[in-house]
């Protein structure tokens, strides 16, 4: 294990508090481990997800390249495979395995990567018990929100892994609530026209295509006050919406002729009705809950038969932020639900933060002024600003700590396995 008792200098006051954070970061990335098997945690259900496993070694791989190896002298990395082997995609380290064989990776075993991990564990906190700069203050955070993008990684990639297994097995015990009698009605909120600021405000931490902050225009809209929900999207099923193009995307309507997609992903029609795949197993289809694992196809599809559109990401910031910030009522991470859970009390804009990802119309580009971080971290985001749409607002698998009304995801408009939904936007007012 390598040694960093060279470091002379003196310890800081706010030491104390990076390491508790860091150990709460990772430490809750471990308790998202506790119900799988070592035999689960090499799972890897398609290209587009990656084993539990390889989450744990990644994650790690990342606090020991931007953090020890730049700033720990004669650090000696706990195996130089590891380098190649957990390498996502950063091309300036050089070459790595292509992500659609890393469920092929049975070793290091499960074991070595949890000692892996503990080794770099006990590292970073030395160094963080001696003087630390700012900018490795800097790295390490960028390194806490890298491990938090992962745990919904975990619990999304895990999901699709066992819906994938005949077996159908349960991801968490615990149940998930009761069918709500009703769902809160769908009302609308109306914005005015005019000039916002949109990006990320420089207080506390962003990631680089939340910046620079700029000046948007926009035109009068509204938002729904909720999420659209399975019984809303039963009926959009029921009048045809899979089978009539006029609805769709040309690439989307190619997807679903090619793919045979007549539901989102998960639901599957049982005798006395759909049924839906969770991480506590297949169950009954709560009419009221939001609608989940829809591509971006799907929800522009729906939004135009429903006589609506989906709103920009910035015109859904700028609601955000009217709704003011991430709360403990929210539906995120810390709850445990792993599920998207229903609205029954109309009271302002609802499920803003938590639930599901919100898909928006718009493209994952740059910001006026962008430019992308020197070094390694200028390939974290910049790079994939093509062929991706944007989503806002997080889901019930978000770390509440990671969310903000600045925050950017985005995926291709494929995409189904991620926690991600609908909410419906409007031109001008509406009633």
């Amino acid at each position: 294990m390598t040694k960093i008792s060279n470091l002379h200098t003196r310890p800081l006051p706010q030491s104390l508090k990076w390491i508790e954070r860091y150990d709460e970061v990772r430490m809750r990335t471990l308790a998202l481990t506790a119900t799988l098997t070592s035999e689960d945690q090499m799972v890897q259900s398609m290209p587009e997800a990656s084993p539990v496993k390889w989450h744990l070694a990644h994650t790690t791989w990342f606090f020991e390249t931007f953090v020890l190896a730049p700033h720990v002298r004669d650090y000696v990395p706990v195996d130089p495979k590891f380098g190649f082997l957990f390498n996502s995609y950063y091309k300036r380290l050089g070459n790595h395995p292509a992500r659609a064989i890393r469920g092929t990776f049975s070793r290091p075993t499960l074991d070595q990567v949890l000692d892996y991990r503990a080794q770099v564990d006990r590292c970073v906190r030395q160094l963080l018990d001696r003087e630390t700069s700012a900018e490795i203050l800097r790295l390490l955070e960028l390194g806490l929100n890298h491990e938090q993008q992962h745990q919904e990684l975990i619990v999304t990639d895990i999901k699709h892994g066992f819906w994938t297994n005949p077996l159908r097995p349960n991801y968490q015990p615990r149940q998930i609530r009761a069918i709500e009698s009703r769902t809160a009605p769908l009302t609308w909120h109306a914005f005015d026209e005019g000039i916002h600021e949109a990006g990320h405000d420089a207080r506390g931490f962003a990631f680089d295509n939340e910046l620079p902050r700029h000046s948007i225009y926009l035109k009068p809209f509204c938002l729904a006050s909720r999420l659209v929900t399975n019984d809303e999207y039963s009926a959009f099923i029921a009048d045809g919406g899979y089978t009539r193009p006029e609805l769709w995307l040309s690439d989307g309507w190619d997807l679903v002729a090619g793919g045979g997609w007549m539901a989102p992903l998960y639901w599957e029609q049982a005798e006395d009705g759909w049924t839906q795949f969770t991480c506590r197993g297949t169950l009954p289809l709560n009419p009221n809950e939001p609608v989940c694992h829809v591509s971006f196809y799907e929800a522009d599809a729906f939004a135009r038969w429903a006589g609506a559109r989906l709103a920009t990401e910035f015109e859904w910031e700028v609601a955000a932020r009217s709704a003011g910030p991430a709360s403990g009522g929210s539906n995120l991470l810390e709850n445990e639900t792993y599920h998207p859970r229903p609205v029954t009390a109309p009271a302002g804009l609802q499920q803003i933060f938590g639930d599901t990802w919100e898909w928006t119309s718009s493209p994952y580009a740059a910001y006026p002024g962008y430019c992308p971080p020197g070094g390694l971290e200028g390939e974290y985001n910049g790079k994939f600003m093509c062929n991706q749409m944007v989503l806002r607002g997080g889901s019930c698998a978000t770390p509440a700590s990671h969310i903000r009304e600045s925050y950017r995801n985005f995926f291709p408009p494929q995409t189904r396995w991620q926690f991600s939904g609908i909410r419906l936007a409007h031109d001008g007012a509406r009633s």
